[in-house]
């Protein structure tokens, strides 16, 4: 029997949808992709769950796009389908959502919590954005909300060497609001629920008004984001940067 890639939860007016791929350190294919994108439709058209926990089953929070899935011509339906990886990372969910990291959150993984509202993270996690060690680029946000998150300088480092920072480094620079020593679902758990206590029509005013000028930016960087994007999806060098990661050896670059 084959197990959900994700999982959907509610506890009173908090929903939990938790990425289920442990094996494949919960990396997202197109079947990945697509139940991701109904789990948060479902959150946010409930008009009785007002919060909703991004977390993660195993060691990993994610690895990003399943490369894997990607080398067999799954990157069309993963990167440019509806809502563009995980279904959310461009759409604009109406209610606050909270990613609850442990351990690495990169590439695409990354961008999916860089789509959240808030992070909470346990202090073994790491955030990176390694798509030009592999041919690519952060084309699912992360490119272009990094440097809104953190310091240009520092953005532009992680963006061009593709190294990570730590939950300490993400905290210090604004991006982690509350770091654990263990698990981080129950931290999130009682942040969503202080969140869920208050009026639901404060709670998106709030929102709305708080999104407003990165709504505003990320809206006018889409078009360029995909064509970019498009011509790398396309090349070979990110095809032989994907093989080249399966078999664990340094890719050759053509430049093309």
């Amino acid at each position: 029997m084959t197990e959900d890639s994700i999982l959907f939860d509610r506890k009173g007016a908090v929903a939990t949808i938790t990425l289920n791929r442990p094996a494949r350190r919960n990396a997202i294919d197109a079947a990945t992709g697509d139940e991701l994108r109904q789990a948060v439709e479902r959150f946010a058209t409930d008009p009785d769950l007002r919060v909703a926990i991004l977390a993660a089953t195993g060691p990993v929070f994610c690895a990003g796009m399943d490369l894997k899935a990607f080398v067999e011509g799954e990157a069309e339906e993963i990167l440019f389908g509806e809502g563009r990886l995980g279904g959310f990372v461009s759409r604009v969910v109406p209610k606050p959502m909270i990613a609850a990291v442990q351990g690495p959150a990169l590439a695409g993984g990354f961008e999916l919590v860089l789509a959240c509202d808030l992070v909470v993270a346990s202090r073994d996690a790491r955030f990176g954005l390694p798509e030009a060690r592999i041919g690519l680029v952060a084309g699912a946000g992360g490119a272009f909300r990094l440097g809104q998150m953190l310091p240009r300088a520092l953005a532009t480092e992680m963006l061009l060497t593709g190294a990570p920072i730590s939950a300490e480094q993400a905290q210090a620079h604004g991006l982690v609001s509350r770091l654990t020593d263990a698990d981080p679902l129950p931290e999130a758990m009682e942040l969503a629920q202080q969140i869920a206590a208050n009026a639901p029509l404060s709670l998106a005013a709030s929102l709305e008004l708080s999104r407003a000028a990165s709504r505003l930016h990320d809206e006018g960087c889409w078009a360029l984001n995909d064509r970019l994007l498009r011509r790398l999806v396309d090349s070979r060098d990110a095809v032989e940067g994907a093989r080249a990661f399966a078999e664990r050896r340094a890719p050759v670059w053509q430049g093309d």
